[in-house]
């Protein structure tokens, strides 16, 4: 079980990789994850910056289930 989980993991980082490496190709309409989290941090609504409040968060959650022991 360890081992499918792990291999999962893997396949993740390598789509991830193909993806990012497709999006930065010349004339390519694959946005990057630099353009995706630059969209996500202009996000507001009035005063309030939702999309940074929900990108830290996100980081939060990932550092607190995958680094935290």
């Amino acid at each position: 079980m360890r081992a499918l989980a792990i291999g999962g993991f893997a396949v993740s980082i390598v789509l991830f990789a193909v993806v990012e490496w497709a999006a930065r190709r010349e004339g390519s309409g694959i946005p990057s994850l630099a353009d995706i989290c630059a969209f996500v941090m202009r996000y507001e609504v009035g005063p309030v910056p939702v999309g940074r409040i929900g990108l830290f968060g996100f980081w939060w959650w990932l550092g607190w289930h995958f680094l935290a022991r």
